[in-house]
Protein backbone atom coordinates (compact mmCIF):
# COMPACT_ATOMS: atom_id res chain seq x y z
CA UNK A 1 0.00 0.00 0.00
CA UNK A 2 2.95 2.48 -0.16
CA UNK A 3 1.89 5.66 -2.39
CA UNK A 4 -1.44 6.01 -0.38
CA UNK A 5 -0.96 9.37 1.65
CA UNK A 6 -1.51 9.11 5.32
CA UNK A 7 -5.07 11.63 5.69
CA UNK A 8 -7.54 12.97 3.49
CA UNK A 9 -10.15 15.54 3.80
CA UNK A 10 -13.68 14.12 4.26
CA UNK A 11 -16.97 16.16 4.62
CA UNK A 12 -18.32 16.14 7.98
CA UNK A 13 -21.57 16.65 9.89
CA UNK A 14 -21.49 19.07 12.53
CA UNK A 15 -24.88 20.50 13.63
CA UNK A 16 -28.21 20.37 10.95
CA UNK A 17 -27.11 22.05 7.57
CA UNK A 18 -23.19 22.71 8.49
CA UNK A 19 -20.93 20.05 7.16
CA UNK A 20 -17.04 21.11 7.38
CA UNK A 21 -14.21 19.46 5.59
CA UNK A 22 -11.23 18.12 8.09
CA UNK A 23 -8.34 16.00 7.65
CA UNK A 24 -9.06 12.38 8.83
CA UNK A 25 -6.64 9.15 8.38
CA UNK A 26 -6.77 7.50 5.40
CA UNK A 27 -8.20 3.99 5.86
CA UNK A 28 -6.36 0.52 5.54
CA UNK A 29 -8.33 -2.31 3.94
CA UNK A 30 -8.68 -5.62 6.21
CA UNK A 31 -9.70 -8.96 4.90
CA UNK A 32 -12.07 -8.74 2.40
CA UNK A 33 -12.11 -5.05 2.06
CA UNK A 34 -10.94 -2.83 -0.61
CA UNK A 35 -9.90 1.26 -0.59
CA UNK A 36 -11.92 3.08 -3.43
CA UNK A 37 -10.14 6.90 -4.25
CA UNK A 38 -14.04 8.16 -5.24
CA UNK A 39 -14.36 9.99 -7.75
CA UNK A 40 -17.66 10.91 -7.80
CA UNK A 41 -20.90 10.83 -5.02
CA UNK A 42 -24.41 11.90 -5.41
CA UNK A 43 -26.11 13.87 -3.22
CA UNK A 44 -29.33 11.76 -2.06
CA UNK A 45 -32.38 12.83 -0.03
CA UNK A 46 -31.28 10.87 2.73
CA UNK A 47 -28.36 12.81 3.02
CA UNK A 48 -30.54 16.15 2.87
CA UNK A 49 -32.75 14.19 6.04
CA UNK A 50 -29.34 13.56 7.82
CA UNK A 51 -27.16 16.41 7.43
CA UNK A 52 -29.24 18.79 6.57
CA UNK A 53 -32.23 18.43 8.52
CA UNK A 54 -30.07 16.71 11.56
CA UNK A 55 -31.33 13.05 11.39
CA UNK A 56 -27.88 12.09 11.70
CA UNK A 57 -27.68 12.95 15.31
CA UNK A 58 -24.36 13.36 17.16
CA UNK A 59 -21.58 14.96 15.04
CA UNK A 60 -19.06 13.32 13.26
CA UNK A 61 -21.11 11.57 10.43
CA UNK A 62 -19.33 11.41 7.08
CA UNK A 63 -22.07 10.30 4.49
CA UNK A 64 -22.54 9.80 0.87
CA UNK A 65 -23.60 6.26 -0.74
CA UNK A 66 -23.90 6.97 -4.33
CA UNK A 67 -20.55 6.88 -5.66
CA UNK A 68 -18.12 5.79 -8.30
CA UNK A 69 -14.33 5.73 -8.13
CA UNK A 70 -10.58 3.70 -8.68
CA UNK A 71 -8.95 0.77 -6.27
CA UNK A 72 -6.43 2.45 -4.55
CA UNK A 73 -5.64 -0.68 -2.35
CA UNK A 74 -6.53 -4.55 -1.91
CA UNK A 75 -7.00 -6.39 1.34
CA UNK A 76 -6.28 -9.85 2.37
CA UNK A 77 -8.16 -12.42 0.14
CA UNK A 78 -9.15 -9.72 -2.05
CA UNK A 79 -8.53 -11.30 -5.98
CA UNK A 80 -10.95 -10.21 -7.82
CA UNK A 81 -10.16 -6.86 -8.28
CA UNK A 82 -7.05 -4.98 -9.43
CA UNK A 83 -5.78 -1.75 -8.01
CA UNK A 84 -6.56 1.10 -10.22
CA UNK A 85 -9.61 -0.38 -11.69
CA UNK A 86 -12.52 1.79 -11.78
CA UNK A 87 -15.70 0.45 -10.10
CA UNK A 88 -19.28 1.74 -9.30
CA UNK A 89 -20.35 1.45 -5.72
CA UNK A 90 -22.83 -1.32 -5.42
CA UNK A 91 -25.87 -3.26 -3.00
CA UNK A 92 -24.50 -3.49 0.76
CA UNK A 93 -24.14 -6.94 1.24
CA UNK A 94 -26.82 -8.99 2.46
CA UNK A 95 -27.25 -12.29 4.55
CA UNK A 96 -28.56 -14.68 1.47
CA UNK A 97 -29.96 -17.03 3.82
CA UNK A 98 -32.91 -15.10 5.23
CA UNK A 99 -36.23 -16.22 3.79
CA UNK A 100 -37.19 -12.77 2.10
CA UNK A 101 -33.01 -12.94 0.55
CA UNK A 102 -33.74 -16.39 -1.07
CA UNK A 103 -37.42 -15.02 -2.11
CA UNK A 104 -35.34 -12.79 -4.30
CA UNK A 105 -36.36 -9.19 -2.07
CA UNK A 106 -32.79 -8.54 -0.68
CA UNK A 107 -34.45 -4.79 0.74
CA UNK A 108 -36.19 -7.06 2.71
CA UNK A 109 -33.41 -8.72 4.38
CA UNK A 110 -33.37 -9.63 8.01
CA UNK A 111 -30.00 -8.50 8.51
CA UNK A 112 -30.78 -5.22 7.04
CA UNK A 113 -28.94 -2.20 8.46
CA UNK A 114 -29.85 0.98 8.94
CA UNK A 115 -29.36 4.16 7.06
CA UNK A 116 -26.20 5.04 9.74
CA UNK A 117 -24.16 2.07 9.53
CA UNK A 118 -21.17 2.92 11.76
CA UNK A 119 -19.30 3.37 8.63
CA UNK A 120 -18.11 6.51 6.88
CA UNK A 121 -19.36 7.21 3.58
CA UNK A 122 -17.65 8.56 0.51
CA UNK A 123 -17.70 12.47 0.82
CA UNK A 124 -14.00 11.91 1.33
CA UNK A 125 -11.60 11.13 -0.28
CA UNK A 126 -11.11 7.56 0.18
CA UNK A 127 -13.65 4.65 1.14
CA UNK A 128 -13.32 1.50 2.48
CA UNK A 129 -16.00 -0.66 1.63
CA UNK A 130 -16.68 -4.90 1.15
CA UNK A 131 -15.25 -6.45 -2.15
CA UNK A 132 -18.38 -8.37 -2.64
CA UNK A 133 -20.80 -4.43 -2.67
CA UNK A 134 -18.61 -3.59 -6.20
CA UNK A 135 -19.52 -3.55 -9.63
CA UNK A 136 -17.27 -3.19 -12.50
CA UNK A 137 -17.62 0.53 -14.26
CA UNK A 138 -18.83 -0.35 -17.69
CA UNK A 139 -17.09 0.80 -20.67
CA UNK A 140 -19.60 3.09 -22.16
CA UNK A 141 -20.08 5.30 -19.04
CA UNK A 142 -18.21 7.94 -17.13
CA UNK A 143 -18.04 7.98 -13.78
CA UNK A 144 -20.20 10.88 -13.60
CA UNK A 145 -23.02 9.30 -15.40
CA UNK A 146 -22.41 5.78 -13.42
CA UNK A 147 -22.99 7.49 -10.28
CA UNK A 148 -26.87 7.84 -11.17
CA UNK A 149 -26.66 4.06 -10.61
CA UNK A 150 -27.87 3.72 -6.75
CA UNK A 151 -30.73 6.19 -7.16
CA UNK A 152 -32.05 4.75 -10.18
CA UNK A 153 -32.33 1.29 -8.66
CA UNK A 154 -33.95 3.27 -6.03
CA UNK A 155 -36.73 4.18 -9.04
CA UNK A 156 -36.67 1.15 -10.70
CA UNK A 157 -37.38 -0.95 -7.32
CA UNK A 158 -40.54 1.85 -6.73
CA UNK A 159 -41.50 0.85 -10.59
CA UNK A 160 -41.65 -2.75 -9.47
CA UNK A 161 -43.67 -1.90 -6.13
CA UNK A 162 -46.07 -0.42 -8.46
CA UNK A 163 -46.93 -3.12 -10.69
CA UNK A 164 -46.98 -0.91 -13.52
CA UNK A 165 -47.76 -2.19 -16.78
CA UNK A 166 -47.89 -0.91 -20.34
CA UNK A 167 -51.23 0.79 -21.31
CA UNK A 168 -51.41 1.89 -17.41
CA UNK A 169 -51.18 5.67 -16.68
CA UNK A 170 -48.61 7.11 -13.86
CA UNK A 171 -48.27 10.13 -11.94
CA UNK A 172 -45.13 11.50 -9.83
CA UNK A 173 -45.19 13.28 -7.27
CA UNK A 174 -41.89 15.57 -7.00
CA UNK A 175 -39.54 16.07 -9.36
CA UNK A 176 -36.20 15.97 -7.31
CA UNK A 177 -33.54 13.78 -8.19
CA UNK A 178 -35.27 10.75 -7.34
CA UNK A 179 -38.68 11.30 -8.71
CA UNK A 180 -37.02 13.19 -12.26
CA UNK A 181 -35.31 9.41 -12.28
CA UNK A 182 -38.32 7.53 -11.94
CA UNK A 183 -39.95 10.08 -14.97
CA UNK A 184 -36.87 8.73 -17.32
CA UNK A 185 -36.98 5.55 -16.27
CA UNK A 186 -41.29 5.52 -16.79
CA UNK A 187 -41.02 7.15 -20.21
CA UNK A 188 -37.86 4.81 -21.21
CA UNK A 189 -40.09 2.10 -20.74
CA UNK A 190 -42.85 3.50 -22.77
CA UNK A 191 -44.93 3.05 -19.78
CA UNK A 192 -47.57 6.13 -19.90
CA UNK A 193 -48.78 8.86 -20.15
CA UNK A 194 -46.60 10.29 -16.96
CA UNK A 195 -48.18 13.15 -15.35
CA UNK A 196 -45.56 15.29 -12.83
CA UNK A 197 -46.96 17.02 -9.89
CA UNK A 198 -44.15 19.67 -8.57
CA UNK A 199 -44.49 22.96 -6.89
CA UNK A 200 -41.14 24.24 -8.30
CA UNK A 201 -40.62 25.85 -11.55
CA UNK A 202 -36.97 24.39 -12.51
CA UNK A 203 -37.95 20.88 -11.58
CA UNK A 204 -41.31 20.98 -13.48
CA UNK A 205 -39.51 22.37 -16.32
CA UNK A 206 -36.85 19.34 -15.74
CA UNK A 207 -40.12 17.29 -16.12
CA UNK A 208 -40.76 18.43 -19.43
CA UNK A 209 -37.98 18.08 -20.70
CA UNK A 210 -37.43 14.34 -19.13
CA UNK A 211 -40.81 13.92 -21.15
CA UNK A 212 -43.66 14.01 -18.70
CA UNK A 213 -46.95 14.30 -20.96
CA UNK A 214 -48.64 17.18 -18.06
CA UNK A 215 -46.94 18.60 -15.37
CA UNK A 216 -49.11 20.58 -12.72
CA UNK A 217 -48.53 22.35 -9.30
CA UNK A 218 -50.26 20.56 -6.42
CA UNK A 219 -53.17 23.50 -6.39
CA UNK A 220 -54.46 22.12 -9.33
CA UNK A 221 -55.01 18.84 -8.16
CA UNK A 222 -58.68 17.39 -7.14
CA UNK A 223 -58.90 16.46 -3.90
CA UNK A 224 -62.41 15.42 -2.08
CA UNK A 225 -64.05 15.56 1.52
CA UNK A 226 -64.16 12.43 3.33
CA UNK A 227 -67.89 12.18 2.68
CA UNK A 228 -67.14 11.87 -1.24
CA UNK A 229 -64.90 9.04 -0.66
CA UNK A 230 -66.48 7.17 -4.12
CA UNK A 231 -65.20 10.03 -6.27
CA UNK A 232 -62.66 9.81 -8.54
CA UNK A 233 -60.67 12.60 -10.08
CA UNK A 234 -60.79 13.56 -13.14
CA UNK A 235 -56.96 12.99 -14.10
CA UNK A 236 -57.11 9.33 -12.31
CA UNK A 237 -54.32 7.18 -12.85
CA UNK A 238 -53.37 3.61 -12.68
CA UNK A 239 -50.06 4.18 -10.64
CA UNK A 240 -48.69 6.92 -8.21
CA UNK A 241 -45.07 7.11 -7.09
CA UNK A 242 -44.60 9.59 -4.22
CA UNK A 243 -41.12 10.29 -3.99
CA UNK A 244 -41.02 13.83 -2.68
CA UNK A 245 -41.66 12.35 1.16
CA UNK A 246 -44.24 15.45 2.11
CA UNK A 247 -47.84 14.47 4.41
CA UNK A 248 -49.32 16.82 2.05
CA UNK A 249 -48.34 15.35 -1.30
CA UNK A 250 -48.83 11.30 0.33
CA UNK A 251 -52.27 12.71 1.11
CA UNK A 252 -53.45 13.69 -2.49
CA UNK A 253 -51.33 11.14 -3.93
CA UNK A 254 -53.62 8.78 -2.81
CA UNK A 255 -56.92 10.67 -4.38
CA UNK A 256 -55.43 10.71 -7.60
CA UNK A 257 -55.86 6.44 -7.95
CA UNK A 258 -58.08 5.13 -10.48
CA UNK A 259 -60.32 2.48 -8.56
CA UNK A 260 -58.00 -0.68 -8.04
CA UNK A 261 -55.01 2.04 -8.51
CA UNK A 262 -51.93 1.44 -5.87
CA UNK A 263 -49.65 4.57 -4.22
CA UNK A 264 -46.36 3.47 -3.91
CA UNK A 265 -44.48 5.77 -0.84
CA UNK A 266 -40.72 5.76 -2.06
CA UNK A 267 -40.06 9.41 -0.33
CA UNK A 268 -39.01 9.03 3.03
CA UNK A 269 -40.42 11.93 5.82
CA UNK A 270 -41.08 12.50 9.22
CA UNK A 271 -44.66 13.91 9.15
CA UNK A 272 -47.57 11.21 8.87
CA UNK A 273 -50.23 11.32 6.34
CA UNK A 274 -53.84 10.54 6.84
CA UNK A 275 -55.50 8.06 4.13
CA UNK A 276 -59.79 7.86 4.31
CA UNK A 277 -60.21 4.18 5.39
CA UNK A 278 -63.96 4.48 3.36
CA UNK A 279 -61.81 5.20 -0.05
CA UNK A 280 -59.36 2.22 0.81
CA UNK A 281 -62.06 -0.12 0.80
CA UNK A 282 -64.94 1.48 -1.85
CA UNK A 283 -62.13 1.41 -4.58
CA UNK A 284 -60.23 -1.24 -3.32
CA UNK A 285 -56.40 0.91 -3.39
CA UNK A 286 -53.12 -0.43 -2.26
CA UNK A 287 -50.54 1.82 -0.61
CA UNK A 288 -47.16 0.23 -0.53
CA UNK A 289 -43.69 1.09 0.87
CA UNK A 290 -40.84 0.90 -1.42
CA UNK A 291 -36.99 0.85 0.25
CA UNK A 292 -33.86 0.34 -2.19
CA UNK A 293 -33.42 -1.96 -4.53
CA UNK A 294 -34.71 -5.04 -6.60
CA UNK A 295 -32.67 -7.75 -6.81
CA UNK A 296 -30.16 -7.21 -9.78
CA UNK A 297 -31.66 -3.46 -9.15
CA UNK A 298 -27.38 -1.91 -9.80
CA UNK A 299 -27.48 -4.05 -12.97
CA UNK A 300 -30.51 -2.83 -14.69
CA UNK A 301 -29.40 0.53 -13.57
CA UNK A 302 -26.18 0.33 -15.38
CA UNK A 303 -28.11 -1.12 -18.47
CA UNK A 304 -30.66 2.02 -18.65
CA UNK A 305 -27.90 4.75 -18.24
CA UNK A 306 -25.66 3.34 -20.65
CA UNK A 307 -28.96 2.49 -23.32
CA UNK A 308 -29.32 5.08 -26.31
CA UNK A 309 -31.30 8.56 -25.71
CA UNK A 310 -31.05 7.84 -21.56
CA UNK A 311 -31.38 11.97 -20.81
CA UNK A 312 -27.94 11.34 -17.84
CA UNK A 313 -27.06 14.85 -19.04
CA UNK A 314 -30.66 15.98 -17.82
CA UNK A 315 -30.77 14.19 -14.93
CA UNK A 316 -27.18 15.74 -13.11
CA UNK A 317 -26.49 19.54 -12.39
CA UNK A 318 -24.08 20.63 -14.96
CA UNK A 319 -20.99 21.40 -12.17
CA UNK A 320 -19.78 19.25 -9.54
CA UNK A 321 -19.21 20.28 -6.25
CA UNK A 322 -16.11 20.24 -4.20
CA UNK A 323 -16.17 18.77 -0.24
CA UNK A 324 -16.40 22.18 0.89
CA UNK A 325 -19.04 22.81 -1.26
CA UNK A 326 -21.52 20.69 0.40
CA UNK A 327 -23.55 22.48 3.06
CA UNK A 328 -24.72 24.99 0.10
CA UNK A 329 -25.76 21.97 -2.18
CA UNK A 330 -27.44 20.97 0.43
CA UNK A 331 -29.76 24.01 1.19
CA UNK A 332 -30.18 24.21 -2.89
CA UNK A 333 -31.68 20.78 -3.31
CA UNK A 334 -33.59 21.42 0.47
CA UNK A 335 -35.30 24.04 -1.08
CA UNK A 336 -35.94 23.22 -4.83
CA UNK A 337 -32.97 25.86 -6.53
CA UNK A 338 -31.46 23.09 -7.79
CA UNK A 339 -33.46 20.43 -10.14
CA UNK A 340 -30.98 17.82 -10.88
CA UNK A 341 -28.59 15.50 -9.49
CA UNK A 342 -25.38 17.42 -7.36
CA UNK A 343 -22.36 15.42 -7.72
CA UNK A 344 -19.83 16.22 -5.55
CA UNK A 345 -16.15 15.52 -6.78
CA UNK A 346 -13.91 15.01 -3.54
CA UNK A 347 -11.27 15.62 -5.69
CA UNK A 348 -11.88 19.28 -6.66
CA UNK A 349 -11.57 20.01 -2.83
CA UNK A 350 -8.96 22.47 -2.07
CA UNK A 351 -8.17 19.86 0.73
CA UNK A 352 -7.39 17.30 -1.05
CA UNK A 353 -3.93 14.95 -0.96
CA UNK A 354 -2.47 13.19 -3.93
CA UNK A 355 -3.50 13.14 -7.51
CA UNK A 356 -7.10 13.82 -9.05
CA UNK A 357 -9.53 10.85 -9.13
CA UNK A 358 -9.10 9.42 -13.05
CA UNK A 359 -12.69 10.49 -13.87
CA UNK A 360 -12.37 13.91 -14.28
CA UNK A 361 -16.05 16.34 -13.67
Amino acid sequence: MNGLPETMPAAVYRRPGVVEVEERPVPRPGPGQVLVEVDHCGICGSDIHLLFEGWAGKPGLVAGHEWTGTIAALGDGVDTWTVGEPVVGGPSPRCGRCRRCLEGKPSQCDQQGSIIDGHDGAFARYLLVPSSSLLRMPDDLSPRQAALAEPLAVALHGITRSGVAHGDTAMVFGAGPIGALAIAALVARGIGPVTVVEPGERRRQLARDLGAAEVLDPSELETFPAWQPERVAGRAVHVVLECSGKKPAMEAGFQQLRRGGTLVLVGAGMEQPTFDPNRFVLNELSVVGSFIYDDGGFEAALDLLASDGFPTDLLIEADGVPLEGISDALAGLAKGDLAGKVMVVPGRSSGATGAAPSGGV
